[in-house]
């Protein structure tokens, strides 16, 4: 099929004005039909970076976990939600009788989103994984020309994994014609099981955390009478996070402030540490988040060392260092990998050293040298960037069917 008859919606050029990426044939991919575990609402992360750019050339849907409603008379359906640059979030509403009737459940999806792709006219499509798990509505959908399996995670070793969801992976991998992985390390792990497998390590929307360079910005009213020096975390809260390194620091180091930033999940709050220098601010939008790491003195990658964090890549990790603030992190590989080796990013692991390299990155703030090296590696990388290596890997497989 050539590639100009793949577009139901519109088709533009893609754009050359982005510094680093390169030239490619003008777009030509059709609608791109998302299955995602996350809610876009949730946190903006990878999902959010890479679709709000494919929706600025063709139509893009996110069909999210479904809600289910109190009223179990209620009929399942489908709702619209349009969200950045125009992504239609969908969303399944089903009655609380299906919540623990996953067989039932998955039938009312598959049957509600036949009728969406009807309505819509949504017959060519790029199916675009987030989760093997959402094969369970989609798999029996027509029209889908590409399927791309894009692994941020390791989800199978996360907390409250269903246990199907290795077996699923497997019938993922069968059915992608391409997969990508959220981090190196996480490609080394996938490529052993798809041949056509492909690294797109965590990236950086520099413009908008180099936001928190800026003197002027100013301070969140909820951070504002913190004292100094502030030692900063955001992310989500759950069984990635070390709360015990978390509460060692702040008994080893009275005076340091710690900020953390981000929803609680997966586990109890009261779990957390809750000294008088740990101040939890909860979740905060997006665009609010420059003008926190604003005012940290050190931003922190404070994950735990285990099956959960084997194989992330975290996106914060050059988010912090485009806003300007030095950064420790537990040994995570891909933080090692290149953060650490450049010496861009302090490593270490128990509560002694990592107090320690917290000292030492106080210090490093006011190191131009780090800065200059810093701002030469992240000129390296740009979600542009990735987004735009991936539609050139989507085409070429597209033309290879012509």
């Amino acid at each position: 099929m050539p590639p100009s008859t793949l577009a139901e919606g519109p088709v533009r050029a893609v754009s050359s004005a982005s510094p680093g990426v390169p030239s490619s044939l003008p777009y030509s991919l059709p609608d791109l039909v998302c299955f995602a575990h996350l809610h876009w609402d949730f946190v903006w992360q990878r999902p959010q970076h890479l679709l709000s750019r494919f929706v600025l050339q063709g139509r893009v849907f996110y069909v999210e976990e479904p809600f289910f409603h109190d009223n179990n008379h209620i009929e399942p359906h489908v709702e619209l939600k349009e969200r950045q640059n125009g992504v239609q979030v969908v969303v399944v509403h089903l009655p609380e009788r299906l919540r623990h009737d996953e067989a039932a459940a998955n039938a009312a999806q598959a049957n509600v989103l036949s009728g969406l792709f009807a309505e819509h006219n949504i017959r060519q499509f790029v199916a675009w994984y987030y989760t093997p798990m959402a094969l369970l509505k989609a798999r029996h959908l027509p029209g889908a020309v590409l399927t791309v399996y894009d692994c941020m995670d390791e989800l199978a070793q996360f907390k409250n994994a269903p246990p199907e969801l290795r077996v699923l992976e497997q019938e993922l991998f069968k059915k992608a014609d391409l997969v990508f992985t959220g981090g190196q390390r996480l490609y080394e792990a996938k490529r052993e099981q798809h041949n056509d497998a492909h690294p797109f390590p965590s990236s950086i929307d520099q413009a908008h955390f180099g936001q928190a360079r800026d003197p002027k910005l100013a301070e969140p009213a909820d951070q504002a009478s913190i004292p100094h020096p502030r030692v900063g975390f955001f992310g989500v809260i759950d069984e990635r996070l070390d709360i015990e390194l978390l509460g060692a620091l702040a008994r080893n180091h009275p005076a340091w402030q710690f900020v953390i930033i981000g929803p609680v999940v997966k586990i109890d709050p009261d779990t957390l540490p809750r000294p008088a220098n740990v101040h939890y601010l909860g979740g905060k939008d997006y665009q609010e988040l420059p003008a926190y790491l604003r005012g940290w003195d050190v931003a922190t990658l404070l994950f735990a060392r285990n099956e959960s964090t084997e194989f992330i890549s975290p996106t914060k990790t050059p988010e912090y260092l485009a806003a300007g603030r030095p950064v420790v992190s537990t040994s995570i590989r891909d933080v090692v990998r290149p953060y650490g080796e450049l010496n861009l990013v302090q490593i270490a692991d128990d509560p002694r050293d990592f107090g320690a390299a917290i000292a030492r990155a106080l210090e490093q703030g006011k190191d131009t040298d780090w800065r200059t090296r810093t701002d030469e590696y992240l000129a390296t990388i740009s979600w542009d960037l990735t987004w735009q290596n991936m539609v050139n890997l989507m085409q070429q497989r597209l033309l290879k069917r012509t």
